[in-house]
Protein backbone atom coordinates (compact mmCIF):
# COMPACT_ATOMS: atom_id res chain seq x y z
CA UNK A 1 0.00 0.00 0.00
CA UNK A 2 1.19 3.38 -0.80
CA UNK A 3 1.54 6.76 0.77
CA UNK A 4 -1.75 9.28 -0.29
CA UNK A 5 -0.85 12.55 -1.22
CA UNK A 6 0.73 15.02 1.30
CA UNK A 7 -2.17 17.68 0.02
CA UNK A 8 -4.64 15.76 1.13
CA UNK A 9 -2.93 15.44 4.59
CA UNK A 10 -2.48 19.44 4.57
CA UNK A 11 -6.62 19.74 3.86
CA UNK A 12 -7.46 17.20 7.20
CA UNK A 13 -5.18 19.38 9.09
CA UNK A 14 -5.69 23.00 7.38
CA UNK A 15 -2.52 24.35 7.52
CA UNK A 16 -0.25 24.11 3.97
CA UNK A 17 3.64 24.15 4.17
CA UNK A 18 5.92 26.23 2.93
CA UNK A 19 8.92 24.05 2.44
CA UNK A 20 7.03 20.75 1.86
CA UNK A 21 10.19 18.89 3.00
CA UNK A 22 9.07 19.16 6.74
CA UNK A 23 6.11 17.44 5.87
CA UNK A 24 7.63 14.18 4.25
CA UNK A 25 10.83 14.51 6.61
CA UNK A 26 7.53 13.79 9.70
CA UNK A 27 6.51 11.29 7.34
CA UNK A 28 9.44 9.52 6.83
CA UNK A 29 9.92 6.34 8.88
CA UNK A 30 13.38 4.86 9.63
CA UNK A 31 12.27 1.73 7.66
CA UNK A 32 11.50 4.16 4.41
CA UNK A 33 14.46 5.98 5.23
CA UNK A 34 16.59 2.96 5.27
CA UNK A 35 15.63 1.70 2.17
CA UNK A 36 16.73 4.49 0.24
CA UNK A 37 19.87 4.90 1.64
CA UNK A 38 20.54 7.81 3.55
CA UNK A 39 18.41 10.03 0.63
CA UNK A 40 15.36 11.28 3.16
CA UNK A 41 15.98 12.21 6.73
CA UNK A 42 13.66 9.59 9.32
CA UNK A 43 11.04 11.64 11.89
CA UNK A 44 13.02 10.74 14.74
CA UNK A 45 13.95 14.05 15.62
CA UNK A 46 11.05 16.09 14.51
CA UNK A 47 9.16 13.50 16.78
CA UNK A 48 11.75 14.63 19.70
CA UNK A 49 11.14 18.43 19.00
CA UNK A 50 7.34 17.71 18.71
CA UNK A 51 7.04 16.06 21.98
CA UNK A 52 7.93 19.37 23.76
CA UNK A 53 5.91 21.72 21.44
CA UNK A 54 2.89 19.15 22.14
CA UNK A 55 3.58 19.20 25.69
CA UNK A 56 4.27 23.45 26.45
CA UNK A 57 0.62 23.56 24.06
CA UNK A 58 -0.88 21.39 26.69
CA UNK A 59 0.49 22.95 29.82
CA UNK A 60 -0.40 26.77 28.68
CA UNK A 61 -3.91 25.20 27.74
CA UNK A 62 -4.61 23.32 31.35
CA UNK A 63 -3.17 26.21 33.22
CA UNK A 64 -4.78 29.07 31.71
CA UNK A 65 -8.56 26.95 30.98
CA UNK A 66 -8.80 24.97 34.52
CA UNK A 67 -8.48 25.58 38.50
CA UNK A 68 -7.11 22.36 39.02
CA UNK A 69 -4.05 21.73 41.23
CA UNK A 70 -0.82 21.03 40.43
CA UNK A 71 -1.12 17.38 41.00
CA UNK A 72 -4.50 17.11 39.06
CA UNK A 73 -2.67 19.32 36.12
CA UNK A 74 0.57 16.70 36.06
CA UNK A 75 -1.92 13.56 35.83
CA UNK A 76 -4.25 15.48 32.87
CA UNK A 77 -1.05 16.12 30.45
CA UNK A 78 0.85 12.99 31.08
CA UNK A 79 -2.78 11.18 30.18
CA UNK A 80 -3.03 13.56 27.17
CA UNK A 81 0.78 12.96 25.65
CA UNK A 82 0.84 9.79 26.11
CA UNK A 83 0.91 6.84 23.42
CA UNK A 84 -2.43 5.99 23.93
CA UNK A 85 -3.77 9.66 23.11
CA UNK A 86 -1.35 10.22 20.33
CA UNK A 87 -2.25 7.30 18.52
CA UNK A 88 -6.00 7.94 18.96
CA UNK A 89 -5.76 11.31 17.34
CA UNK A 90 -2.64 9.99 14.78
CA UNK A 91 -6.29 7.62 13.46
CA UNK A 92 -8.80 10.81 13.42
CA UNK A 93 -6.32 12.23 11.28
CA UNK A 94 -6.03 9.00 9.20
CA UNK A 95 -2.31 9.49 9.71
CA UNK A 96 -1.34 5.87 8.50
CA UNK A 97 -2.62 6.46 4.90
CA UNK A 98 0.40 9.30 4.35
CA UNK A 99 3.11 7.41 5.67
CA UNK A 100 6.31 6.28 4.09
CA UNK A 101 7.42 3.24 5.12
CA UNK A 102 9.99 0.27 4.46
CA UNK A 103 8.31 -2.60 2.50
CA UNK A 104 8.71 -5.01 5.52
CA UNK A 105 7.38 -2.62 8.26
CA UNK A 106 4.23 -1.15 5.62
CA UNK A 107 3.48 -4.93 5.23
CA UNK A 108 3.54 -6.08 8.64
CA UNK A 109 0.92 -3.40 9.83
CA UNK A 110 3.14 -0.44 10.84
CA UNK A 111 0.16 1.70 9.43
CA UNK A 112 -1.86 0.96 12.39
CA UNK A 113 1.16 0.31 14.81
CA UNK A 114 0.41 2.65 17.96
CA UNK A 115 4.40 3.16 18.70
CA UNK A 116 4.17 4.08 14.58
CA UNK A 117 1.19 6.60 14.25
CA UNK A 118 2.16 8.18 17.91
CA UNK A 119 6.03 8.96 17.12
CA UNK A 120 4.57 10.13 13.46
CA UNK A 121 2.18 12.94 14.90
CA UNK A 122 4.57 14.39 17.23
CA UNK A 123 6.72 15.13 14.14
CA UNK A 124 4.35 16.49 12.45
CA UNK A 125 3.74 18.44 14.76
CA UNK A 126 6.89 19.65 14.84
CA UNK A 127 7.08 19.94 11.56
CA UNK A 128 4.33 22.56 11.72
CA UNK A 129 6.09 24.16 14.36
CA UNK A 130 9.33 24.78 11.98
CA UNK A 131 7.37 25.69 8.97
CA UNK A 132 4.78 28.29 10.42
CA UNK A 133 5.84 28.62 14.11
CA UNK A 134 3.79 28.20 17.28
CA UNK A 135 0.43 29.57 16.36
CA UNK A 136 -0.51 27.12 13.99
CA UNK A 137 1.00 24.25 15.75
CA UNK A 138 -1.08 25.26 18.90
CA UNK A 139 -4.78 25.62 16.51
CA UNK A 140 -4.22 21.90 15.43
CA UNK A 141 -2.76 20.52 18.73
CA UNK A 142 -5.61 21.91 20.31
CA UNK A 143 -8.69 20.49 18.19
CA UNK A 144 -7.41 17.05 19.53
CA UNK A 145 -8.02 18.36 23.29
CA UNK A 146 -11.24 17.57 25.17
CA UNK A 147 -13.10 20.94 26.16
CA UNK A 148 -13.51 20.30 29.74
CA UNK A 149 -11.15 19.16 32.39
CA UNK A 150 -13.23 19.67 35.72
CA UNK A 151 -11.12 16.39 37.17
CA UNK A 152 -9.06 13.90 36.27
CA UNK A 153 -11.73 11.34 35.23
CA UNK A 154 -10.89 7.81 34.13
CA UNK A 155 -10.17 8.68 30.46
CA UNK A 156 -7.52 11.01 31.70
CA UNK A 157 -5.83 8.82 34.52
CA UNK A 158 -2.25 8.45 34.39
CA UNK A 159 -2.15 5.39 36.94
CA UNK A 160 1.88 5.05 36.90
CA UNK A 161 1.79 8.59 38.38
CA UNK A 162 -0.51 7.74 40.86
CA UNK A 163 0.88 4.78 42.45
CA UNK A 164 4.50 6.03 42.05
CA UNK A 165 2.42 9.01 44.71
CA UNK A 166 1.37 6.36 46.93
CA UNK A 167 4.80 4.67 46.90
CA UNK A 168 6.82 7.28 47.69
CA UNK A 169 4.90 7.64 50.96
CA UNK A 170 7.41 4.98 52.10
CA UNK A 171 10.94 6.41 50.12
CA UNK A 172 12.54 2.60 51.17
CA UNK A 173 9.76 1.08 48.90
CA UNK A 174 10.96 0.04 44.92
CA UNK A 175 8.92 -0.17 42.36
CA UNK A 176 9.53 -1.47 39.03
CA UNK A 177 7.51 -2.66 35.49
CA UNK A 178 8.33 -6.19 34.63
CA UNK A 179 7.33 -7.30 30.77
CA UNK A 180 6.67 -11.11 31.18
CA UNK A 181 4.78 -11.95 27.76
CA UNK A 182 4.16 -10.91 24.52
CA UNK A 183 1.67 -12.66 22.08
CA UNK A 184 0.65 -12.29 18.55
CA UNK A 185 2.25 -11.17 15.22
CA UNK A 186 4.32 -8.27 15.24
CA UNK A 187 1.23 -5.62 14.05
CA UNK A 188 -1.06 -7.12 16.68
CA UNK A 189 0.74 -7.57 19.57
CA UNK A 190 -0.64 -8.03 22.94
CA UNK A 191 2.17 -7.58 26.12
CA UNK A 192 1.59 -8.19 29.73
CA UNK A 193 3.16 -6.60 32.25
CA UNK A 194 3.91 -7.31 36.24
CA UNK A 195 4.54 -4.14 37.87
CA UNK A 196 6.21 -4.93 41.51
CA UNK A 197 6.88 -3.61 44.57
CA UNK A 198 10.18 -4.50 46.23
CA UNK A 199 10.06 -7.80 43.96
CA UNK A 200 6.76 -8.67 44.93
CA UNK A 201 3.90 -8.70 42.55
CA UNK A 202 1.48 -6.21 43.27
CA UNK A 203 -0.64 -5.67 39.84
CA UNK A 204 -0.59 -7.50 36.46
CA UNK A 205 -2.02 -5.71 32.92
CA UNK A 206 -2.24 -6.79 29.35
CA UNK A 207 -2.77 -3.81 26.45
CA UNK A 208 -1.38 -3.48 22.82
CA UNK A 209 1.36 -1.43 24.14
CA UNK A 210 4.12 -1.75 26.84
CA UNK A 211 3.00 1.43 27.84
CA UNK A 212 -1.03 0.59 28.21
CA UNK A 213 -0.21 -2.95 29.27
CA UNK A 214 2.13 -0.89 32.56
CA UNK A 215 -1.02 1.73 32.71
CA UNK A 216 -3.41 -1.22 33.67
CA UNK A 217 -0.85 -2.84 36.07
CA UNK A 218 -0.66 0.45 37.93
CA UNK A 219 -4.35 -0.07 38.07
CA UNK A 220 -4.18 -3.37 39.16
CA UNK A 221 -2.31 -2.30 42.23
CA UNK A 222 -4.21 0.58 42.99
CA UNK A 223 -7.51 -1.35 43.03
CA UNK A 224 -5.75 -4.30 45.30
CA UNK A 225 -4.04 -1.54 47.81
CA UNK A 226 -7.83 -0.25 48.25
CA UNK A 227 -6.76 3.14 46.16
CA UNK A 228 -10.00 5.00 44.68
CA UNK A 229 -9.27 4.14 40.62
Amino acid sequence: MGAKPQTELEQRIGYTFKDAALLTEALCHSSYANEKRGALRCNERLEFLGDSVLSIVVSNYLFRHTKLPEGDLTKIRASLVCEKSLYEWAKRLGLGDFLLLGHGEDQSGGRERPSVLSDAFEAVIAAIFLDGGMEPAERHILRFLPEQFDRPSDAFHDYKTVLQEVIQQNPEEHVEYVLVGEEGPDHNKTFTVEVRLNSNVIGRGTGRSKKLAEQAAAREALSLMGEQV
